[in-house]
């Protein structure tokens, strides 16, 4: 029976290629692996797909007595809900450590690095695993969108060589024109206001309260129309009402290097304060690039206090 390898909820181009480029080094180790999804492809991870001719993976919503390996998360909150039912072989991530636990010993490779895919290719290199021209492409596209073309503060120097070595397996020689052909698909604005919070969100449990955390990154905010903010600010509520405590949306400007932030929330204060901001109409965060590493963790130590 093949094992199953799924990245998280509202999937981003790392944690579909994540699943597609785990499961190629799986089954060249012997383990027979399939790459799924808990969603379909956002139209950046759709444009590197069909740039490498890789096919989606197939979409899951029950995990139940499956064989499993998570790539790019390890929060229940992102995962099946009844993952409690499934066996989890192993976890490949570079976020915080969740809650996902295991009955059984597991293997699992978290390192703080700015993408899944450089710890994939790290573990492709331990195993001596050869990696295609098209997964190779694809990993080398994750790396650039998870680190913003290594603006990111979460970028590493093992991030830069990764993508280095991928560019040069998948022929590309001008890896800032392909940042920008993706991001420019990645800026599609071209959905429901709901669909646009949803296209990178997740939820976190910080002290027992449920916070969901979007995040929408555009080539340049000017592309926002005063009439699509206020949807999704309208949206964003309708979101916090769905059980959460707050609903947040962080709209980051590539070219700027900076984030505007919407908010919806019991405690607003809380949360302003955490990200050492203003209240406003328009909350500017400048040099803030990264959910995982600027804005996640001191919310978290906001609602531990």
């Amino acid at each position: 029976m093949s094992v199953l390898v799924l990245g998280h909820k509202n999937p981003d181009t790392d944690s579909i290629v994540s699943a597609i480029s785990f499961a190629h080094v799986l089954n060249q180790r012997g383990i027979q692996a399939t790459a799924v999804a808990q969603g379909t492809p956002a139209p950046e991870t759709e444009f590197v797909l069909n740039k490498f001719n890789l096919k989606a993976p197939e979409v899951v919503t029950s995990v139940a007595s499956k064989e499993l390996y998570l790539v790019d998360y390890s929060d229940l909150a992102q995962a099946p809900a009844d993952l409690k039912d499934a066996k989890i072989l192993g976890i490949v991530d570079h976020h915080k450590l969740g809650d996902v636990t295991t009955d059984t010993p597991l293997e699992c490779w978290i390192q703080p690095y700015g993408c899944s895919n450089t710890i994939i290719k790290m573990v492709a290199d331990y195993y001596n695993v050869t990696i295609p021209a098209d997964i190779a492409g694809a990993m080398l596209c994750a790396i650039l969108s998870d680190t913003v073309l290594f603006k990111s503060p979460t970028c590493t120097e093992f991030d830069k060589k990764a993508a280095k070595e991928l560019a040069k397996i998948a022929n590309v020689s001008d890896l800032e024109a392909l940042g920008m052909e993706m991001f420019k698909a990645k800026s599609n604005l071209n959905a429901s206001p709901r669909d646009l919070i949803f296209r990178d969100f997740k939820d976190f449990d910080m002290g027992g309260k449920k916070i969901g955390i979007g995040q929408l990154e555009l080539i340049s905010l000017s592309m926002v129309t005063p009439e699509l903010k206020e949807s999704l600010k309208k949206e964003l509520a309708a979101v916090k009402s769905e059980g959460r405590h707050s609903a947040v949306l962080v709209l980051t400007d590539i070219m700027k290097e900076g984030s505007e932030l919407l908010l919806v929330s019991d405690e607003e204060d809380i949360i302003i304060n955490a990200l050492g901001t203003q209240k406003s109409d328009n909350i500017w965060m400048p040099g803030v690039m990264s959910r995982k590493k600027q804005v996640v963790p001191p919310l978290q130590g906001a609602f531990k206090a």
